[in-house]
């Protein structure tokens, strides 16, 4: 079979529903029905929820997992380069003949029902996951918690909540409470929640939330605390303390997404080869991540490259405090966003950190803002903008006058996952 065979598939579900995004799980469950259940046999089920870090959480999770010997379904989204980068079975990346099997069994199944793209390529990796052996099932919330396709598994093992702040107003709602009470949706009865860093808005509606529905809580600063000390990491819960090397992923907040991942393993009675793996070897693309290959790295050989999907107002503040601490030297934006996002809170902790912005439109992408209103929001916050084209030609104008120079391309995971496409 060819890549084509499941992208003709996907095209379809495509169709199945004109609305992007429809929160509600009724079509779920009647699809799920249809495919007997497969919620329902899955290995025991880690379902992450938050606005910020599940990705980089949950990739720690499965990497400790695997460190200590047990193997993990893991299933993230958005994809950034292949779809199939969003269902991996026990550890490995859905071959395309499964894909292309789960996904035509379930469009079948379905029968020409209204259902949105997410909701039935989530039954498809369920169904892969049900009939696949592994240790443990690693869910990622594609959206809210509470309405979401994954919503689905009565008896998870664990869940976690990795920090909530403003994002998807116009789905969640207009207030960290209720965005909040949307991400506390995926807490069960009886089922202990890992608790990641929070606001006090947020935490109250989660710990309402617990409380009403007998969930213990493992709340960061009460149960389980993290920080960097002498580049070490330092986690303490109340059976003892552990310390571990500072995660391979970059940024204070990673450290913060490891403590998380940790309290989870820890709460799964892994050992200490779980935990170190956890912090070493986690892998998680367009998250400050270095390229190092393809045209771009062609294009420009001295320069030093960087990629970063983050897009919203907290993933602006964490990118800031990982270029500043790098060693010294001016960082040179290429910038672009989609118009859903809150381009200003995202932009303006970056303005004491960047030298330059560049802002192109996101290729491919409908949704996409212009290059010249995501340049024209830099200038608002007192960053130098200007425009360019396409990626390249603003690499090109930036390593005109500095060959070497420190480039990061930011602002939005589809732009990533285009540069990812051709540079991966």
């Amino acid at each position: 079979m060819t890549a084509q065979t499941s992208d003709a598939i996907l095209d379809r579900m495509m169709a199945l529903h004109p609305k992007i995004i429809d929160l509600t799980l009724d079509r779920v469950w009647r699809l799920l029905a249809a495919l007997d259940h497969p919620q329902l046999k899955l290995p025991p089920v880690v379902h992450i929820a938050g606005t910020n870090g599940k990705g980089s959480t949950q990739a720690m999770i499965r990497a400790g997992l695997e460190g200590a010997g047990h193997s993990a379904h893991a299933y993230t989204s958005p994809h950034l380069a292949r779809f199939h980068e969003r269902i991996r079975l026990a550890g490995e990346l859905i071959s395309e003949s499964d894909l292309t099997a789960v996904l035509d069994e379930c469009y079948a199944a379905n029968k020409g029902e209204d259902i949105t793209y997410f909701e039935i390529t989530t039954c498809a990796a369920l169904l892969a996951f049900a009939r696949t052996k592994a240790d443990y099932t690693l869910l990622e919330v594609g959206l809210g918690g509470r309405l979401d396709a994954t919503n689905v598994i009565d008896n998870p093992v664990v869940t976690v909540i990795t920090p909530v702040s403003i994002d998807h107003e116009q789905f969640l709602g207009n207030t960290l409470g209720k965005i909040a009470a949307e991400k506390a949706g995926i807490i069960k009865p009886g089922v202990p929640c890992i608790v990641g860093p929070q606001q006090d808005e947020a935490l109250e509606v989660i710990e309402y939330t617990a409380a009403r529905l007998g969930a213990p809580l493992l709340v960061h600063g009460q149960h389980w605390n993290v920080h960097e000390e002498n580049g070490r990491l330092i986690y303490q819960d109340e059976t003892g303390l552990r310390d571990l090397p500072l995660p391979n992923l970059l940024g204070a907040h990673q450290i913060q997404n490891a403590g998380a991942a940790v309290a989870v393993l820890r709460h799964l009675d892994m050992g200490d080869d779980a935990y170190e793996a956890a912090v070493t070897k986690a892998e998680w693309p367009a998250r400050m991540q270095r390229l190092k290959t393809g045209p771009l790295i062609e294009q420009a050989p001295q320069a030093e490259l960087w990629l970063d999907g983050g897009h919203n107002a907290a993933a602006g503040i964490a990118l800031a405090d990982v270029l500043a601490k790098l060693p010294q030297k001016p960082t040179h934006m290429i910038c672009g966003m989609l118009n859903t996002k809150d381009v200003t809170g995202y932009l303006s902790p970056l303005a004491g950190q960047a030298t330059s912005l560049t802002a192109v439109s996101i290729p491919g992408e409908a949704a996409t803002l212009s290059a010249e209103e995501t340049a024209a929001a830099a200038t608002k916050v007192d960053l130098p903008a200007s425009t360019a084209n396409n990626v390249s030609e603003a690499l090109a104008a930036i390593t005109a006058d500095d060959p070497q120079a420190r480039v990061l391309i930011c602002g939005s995971l589809y732009l990533a996952g285009n540069i990812l496409r051709e540079n991966g």
